[in-house]
């Protein structure tokens, strides 16, 4: 089943969700099975080593350094990856409330970190962009 491409259904229909727990990305080298017992939600592989995203206390526990903390937005609609213009339509709507984001296109749904200061402010905002789409 093929995702939504049109940018204003998208918009419309992005329904953001703001999870509960704290996320957090860390590098790691070696065996790639090993780090999976963490149970990320997200990796990727670069040159320099494995990113890992997992859940704050999960890199706690298991003593990896991590930069900042953050929360997730979920993007409810189920958005082709072929889709053009959403992630620009809601980084400008968070750069416009000076907030970082980390955004992860996933098979269903688009994924946006936040740091957790902002995540109140940011899901504000993408509702606001919604809403003004609407």
């Amino acid at each position: 089943m093929s995702g939504e491409t049109d940018l204003q259904r998208l918009l419309n229909e992005m329904s953001p969700i703001l999870a509960e727990r704290e996320y957090v990305y860390c590098t790691v080298l070696g065996d790639a099975a090993l780090w999976l017992a963490l149970e990320p939600i997200g990796t990727f592989r670069e040159a320099e080593g494995m990113t890992l995203i997992l859940e704050r206390s999960k890199a706690d526990a298991a003593g990896l350094s991590y930069g900042p903390v953050l929360r997730l937005i979920t993007l409810s609609v189920h958005s082709a990856l072929e889709a053009v213009g959403l992630t620009a339509a809601v980084s400008a709507a968070l750069t416009r409330a000076g907030v970082s984001a980390n955004v992860v296109a996933a098979y269903y749904h688009d994924h946006i970190f936040v740091p957790t200061a902002d995540a109140d402010r940011s899901l504000a905002a993408l509702h606001a962009l919604s809403r003004g789409n609407s």
